[in-house]
């Protein structure tokens, strides 16, 4: 009990003061405040983003990976993405059937190409909907799972055969709280049977992932021709074999393409390992920008918390003397103080982490950015700011230790 006092006190006597002095005591933490705010919101938003793209932005799975024609991760180039157009030829379906008969690492492999078009049904259309010719095989390897219905089958695409599964969105449209399945959509016109429908995948950045219509790719070449925008999408046999797996398409397809040894690729291969290493690139840039922010913040509200500190000192030095010449010891005197500089800025961290909670609960629920508080963001707030108060307030707890009683009690009020 009577080691717990002398905190309780200085607990109390902190309090006090910060309630007696309600507008300093906020301009004081002021710095603190935002410092906290800032690193938690920071903090939120990484994480966040850390599920997000986790769970919503690839949906390659631990297992798939895409051969595409080029792709970018960085800085946008406008010169590259020109150089990479005319050097780098469409992907196209005798390339996709020469992979599909030699490689022996993926236990799927499939063909896709999109287009935006407008589709009608019941009396309405929907415009800017997303065409997907696909291979039936691409369910399985987005792991596009089916509400109603069914996947399309090989035989219809091999045969063409105009049947198609539709997104959420276009469901709820089109038919809504029925079953589609038989129902007709007209695609640019030309009428298609609905096979089935999938379920919900959600949103990215605002943008519906549910929004589309699949067709056999097959169908779309039909309709539009293969000579364009032409992707893969496979499956490794196992996550232990992803990288052979990628290794085997990639010199299956030099060699269809006839590349030399020494000579760079002319498509693309990318996979959730791709996304994720630029999501973490990004991530360490915003981490090192805020972490220079909150110092900055950190630096300054713990300037202003040594100064006030230093007036409490001098308008408590009578209080000083009073309690050394009753018996109190230096460190007495030095615990009160830290104690009381600690609580100080814990005070700024705890209101720090309340308005980054409600900045990042009205970010979640009224923009698409995704921002999620973990608990340690919470603790590393609180505590980063108690050791700010600890630190700055050593210089004016030790002068307060310092003090000689008979000097301190004859000091003027």
């Amino acid at each position: 009990m009577h080691s717990g006092a002398p905190f309780r006190e200085a607990a109390r006597v902190a309090l006090d003061s910060l309630r007696a002095n309600k507008l300093r005591s906020f301009l004081t933490l002021l710095g603190i405040i935002l410092a906290t705010s800032t690193l938690i919101g920071v903090m939120s938003l990484i994480h966040g983003m850390d599920i997000y793209v986790a769970q919503t932005v690839s949906d390659m799975g631990a297992d798939g990976f895409r051969i595409v024609r080029m792709a970018f991760f960085g800085n946008w180039d406008p010169k590259k993405f020109l150089e990479f157009l005319k050097k780098n030829p469409e992907l196209g379906p005798e390339e996709f059937a020469f992979l599909q008969e030699r490689a022996t690492l993926v236990k799927a492999l499939g063909m896709t190409s999109s287009r935006q078009v407008r589709v009608s049904a019941e009396g309405q259309h929907m415009q800017g909907v997303s065409l997907q010719g696909a291979s039936p095989n691409l369910a399985e390897i987005t792991n596009t799972q089916i509400a109603f219905g069914r996947m399309y089958t090989e035989t219809e695409n091999r045969r063409r055969i105009p049947v198609a599964v539709i997104g959420a969105d276009v469901k709820e449209t089109f038919f809504p709280n029925v079953d589609p399945t038989g129902k007709t959509v007209h695609i640019n016109g030309r009428p298609f049977e609905v096979v089935g429908s999938a379920k919900s995948l959600g949103s990215v950045f605002g943008q519906s992932k549910d929004n589309f219509v699949m067709i056999p790719v097959e169908s779309f070449f039909k309709m539009y021709g293969s000579r364009q925008g032409v992707a893969y999408a496979a499956m490794a046999v196992d996550h232990a074999h992803m990288f052979q797996a990628q290794d085997e398409i990639r010199m299956l397809l030099r060699a269809w393409r006839k590349l030399p040894p020494g000579q760079d690729d002319n498509f693309a291969v990318v996979s959730s390992d791709s996304f994720a290493m630029v999501w973490e690139r990004m991530t360490s840039a915003i981490a090192a920008t805020a972490v220079a922010v909150v110092s900055v913040f950190m630096v300054v509200g713990g300037i202003v918390i040594m100064n006030i500190m230093m007036a409490v000192v001098t308008e408590r030095t009578q209080e000083i003397g009073l309690r050394k010449s009753l018996g109190a010891r230096r460190k007495d005197i030095l615990g009160q103080f830290l104690v009381e500089s600690a609580l100080l800025a814990a005070t700024g961290g705890l209101v720090g982490v309340l308005l980054a909670y409600g900045l990042a609960v009205a970010v979640r629920n009224f923009t698409p950015v995704p921002m999620a508080m973990p608990a340690t963001a919470v603790a590393t707030g609180v505590g980063l700011s108690s050791i700010v108060g600890l630190f700055f307030g050593i210089y004016p707890a030790s002068q307060a230790s310092k003090m000689d009683p008979i000097e301190a009690l004859r000091a003027e009020r």
